[in-house]
């Protein structure tokens, strides 16, 4: 009888446990000095260190197996203790370091990030991007900030309406003989939708309405709405309901809110930009974007999501390609290979984790440059520093097109990156025990809100390709970011066949790759400018062009900035693994997801290309191989942020995996609940005696005569 740690076997078990400890004894760097770099920091990196100790430590906010197997008036009750519980942090922490706890509970608790995201990462910021000084203070100090009084939600989609946000129908009419506005759903597709916290939570919808003075719409502006009164009861003229089950996040509280010409003071318009004074005299904006700014904030924090996101999936996914083993290997016909050493399983998940790290260093970037252009914003504002404005709001149109490009891409990436690491486990992946589950159903919604993704790439693009037109047109400079769209002298007409990456090398030096992005987004600018000519300026018609064009500047921003921070990053023992993981996101992910693109406008050639794929990318992957453990721990992700039992740090998966069902399922429980009607079921009986016997020869013989 061989005897091992957790129970008694007859004969020797499988033992994943030693094949990832084995490959983590040859690591070769320190993982906790290589998450130095993926925070950005070692000041942060260590202040993430702390949030995730205290969060798992913590007996309401941690999570466990059992959160797999609450129903969705569970999952609600939970979330509400949590959020009381982040309250009290949130008094002690401040916003900056709150928002690191935030980010880090949304990689393995997305329901309660989102909930109270959507309090201090929507109703909060457009609060603070649309109101006066003096509104922010009365709503926000020591109310709305630390969730005391004053418990927030978005008024933005409605039913009829989501991205196309000036086209809300919810109307704000100014009574000027009473100096209120009146709030009011003029029909059911102006009713607000899919708004998280209006069912059960919320006191105050920032509520985003058409501004209508003296009969004139002046277009969609923001009010704050009361909701409940200070008993919590709803007010007269506000209803609201719960829209019921959804694909994931059942923790949130979604709900819709109609107004039936609700009235509040006219000071609850937010007019730190638009103002409408006493006697009905309306100022707009210098920007009538600056109204969406508080959008700002939500697609940043999600480029963060994704990076951690895809980081979880990574590790579970890779912890149990190393210990699970299947097949004889071809060397050893009795020994089980593992399935980490399969080509087409490193593949699969390599490239997502390149993906991880690259989209680290996005993450950060996003973070810094939000902070400091709505901090200037304000410093602008109450300095009346019109061209520090006017610089500021340049600066904010450029970080629209950074982060919504980044956002769009980086969400499917992840939503990806999910379905990928899932189906990589096998039919343990579909175990909600392992994880995977949950977070794809909590995932999509990434994908589609705050900014759809097709359509935000539209959006986006649309304002590249004009900006590429106006250059190439009028000279007029294109943002600092995108400034190589005023060079399409060089790469378009008789010099749109010249090859910029020429040599497997080259795509391998991630600047060189970075300029290919470029030379690309000039030359697809230049086919899509052609095209709109063609259809008399009809923009409706370039969809897939200004999503792909999107989806190239996701990359280049990406690859532009991770290249900048390994070259500057001073830990020498940690580069070269950097910039593998580099030139892995570059040659097995980028290069194949638009493939057709880099040989279509020769950024590329056939046969640098058919290299890549014959032999760059088993070369990188097998430079990669010895260190994936290495990669996965660097990423610092404890067992309660995991939360998966095929992806603990001990890799025992299968013992970790059998006690978690037993645990939740115990199978001393013989019968279930609603045994008794699979009991009649199973024992009714033969068909003869249910139908009395009257079909029986007996019965034939009397009837028939």
């Amino acid at each position: 009888m061989v005897s091992v740690t957790n129970r008694v076997n007859t004969s020797p078990p499988q033992n994943p446990r030693n094949l990832l400890q084995r490959e983590r004894d040859q690591s070769a760097w320190d993982p906790v000095k290589m998450n130095y770099f993926l925070e950005g920091s070692q000041e942060r990196s260590e202040h993430v260190a702390d949030v995730l100790q205290s969060l798992e430590r913590d007996p309401i906010l941690a999570v466990g197996p059992g959160t797999y197997d609450e129903t969705k008036a569970e999952q609600r009750e939970t979330t509400a203790k949590k959020i009381a519980r982040l309250a009290q942090y949130l008094e002690i922490e401040g916003e900056d370091k709150f928002a690191t706890r935030l980010s880090v509970v949304g990689t393995f608790d997305p329901q309660l990030n989102t909930r109270v995201s959507v309090h201090l990462g929507l109703f909060v910021p457009a609060v603070r991007g649309n109101g006066t000084f003096e509104q922010r203070n009365y709503w926000l100090d020591d109310k709305a900030t630390s969730i005391k009084t004053v418990y927030g939600c978005f008024g933005m989609t409605e039913l009829a309406h989501g991205s196309n946000v000036p086209g809300l129908q919810t109307t704000a009419t100014f009574d000027e003989e009473t100096d209120e506005f009146v709030i009011n759903t003029p029909h059911i597709g102006a009713s607000k939708w899919w708004i998280g916290g209006a069912a059960h939570s919320a006191t105050h919808c920032a509520t985003y309405a058409r501004l209508i003075v003296k009969g004139k719409d002046y277009g969609v502006k923001v009010f704050v709405v009361p909701l409940r009164d200070a008993d919590f009861n709803l007010n007269p003229g506000v209803t609201v309901g719960d829209i019921g089950a959804k694909m994931g996040r059942d923790g949130i509280d979604n709900g819709w809110i109609q107004f039936s010409n609700v009235r509040i003071p006219r000071f609850f318009m937010l007019q730190k930009f638009c103002k409408v004074t006493r006697n009905g005299e309306v100022t707009l904006p210098p920007l009538e974007q600056l109204s969406y700014s508080a959008l700002l904030g939500g697609r940043v924090s999600m480029v963060e999501d994704s990076f951690r996101m895809i980081s979880r999936m990574t590790t579970i996914a890779l912890r149990y390609a190393i210990g699970r083993t299947q097949f004889p290997k071809d060397s050893n016909p009795k020994e089980e290979q593992q399935i980490i050493d399969y080509s087409l399983h490193q593949r699969r998940l390599f490239p997502y984790l390149s993906a991880a790290y690259v989209a680290a260093a996005g993450a950060y970037k996003c973070r810094v440059e939000a902070r400091t252009i709505m901090a200037n914003i304000d410093v602008a504002v109450k300095n009346n520093d019109k061209q520090g404005l006017k610089q500021a709001i340049l600066d904010l149109k450029q970080l629209f097109v950074d982060s919504g490009s980044c956002k769009s891409n980086l969400t499917w990436m992840a939503a990806e990156c999910i379905a990928e690491c899932r189906q990589a486990c096998g039919g343990h992946g579909y175990s909600a025990y392992n994880g995977f589950g949950r977070a794809f159903s909590d995932w999509h919604v990434m994908c589609s809100w705050e900014g759809d993704n097709n359509i935000l790439g539209v959006h986006v693009g649309k304002s590249m390709l004009k900006q590429y037109i106006d250059a190439r047109d009028k000279g007029k400079a294109p943002s600092d970011s995108i400034k190589f769209l005023a060079e399409s002298a060089d790469f378009t007409g008789s010099n749109s066949k010249q090859t910029v990456l020429k040599s497997p090398q080259d795509v391998l030096d991630l600047n060189k790759f970075a300029r290919a992005l470029e030379v690309g987004m000039v030359r697809l600018s230049e086919r899509a400018a052609s095209k709109l000519k063609q259809n008399q300026g009809n923009m409706d018609t370039l969809g897939p062009e200004l999503v792909l064009l999107t989806r190239l500047r996701a990359h280049h921003y990406l690859v532009r900035e991770y290249a900048r921070r390994v070259a500057e990053h001073p830990d020498n023992s940690v580069k070269p693994y950097l910039e593998l993981m580099g030139q892995n996101y570059a040659a097995a992910f980028v290069l194949q997801q638009v493939s057709t693109l880099f040989l279509t406008y020769n950024l590329i050639d056939s046969e640098t290309f058919g290299d890549v794929n014959s032999d760059v990318l088993p070369d990188l992957a097998k430079k990669i191989r010895p260190h994936v453990v290495a990669f996965t721990d660097s990423f610092q992700l404890s067992d309660a942020i995991i939360n998966s039992a095929i992806g603990k740090w001990d890799g025992d998966l299968y013992e970790n995996y059998f006690n978690i069902v037993c645990q939740q399922n115990p199978p001393s429980q013989t019968k279930a609940p609603y045994s008794e009607v699979l009991e009649k079921a199973i024992g009714r009986g033969p068909l003869d005696r249910r139908d009395r016997y009257e079909k029986t020869g007996e019965a034939a013989k009397q009837l028939s005569k």
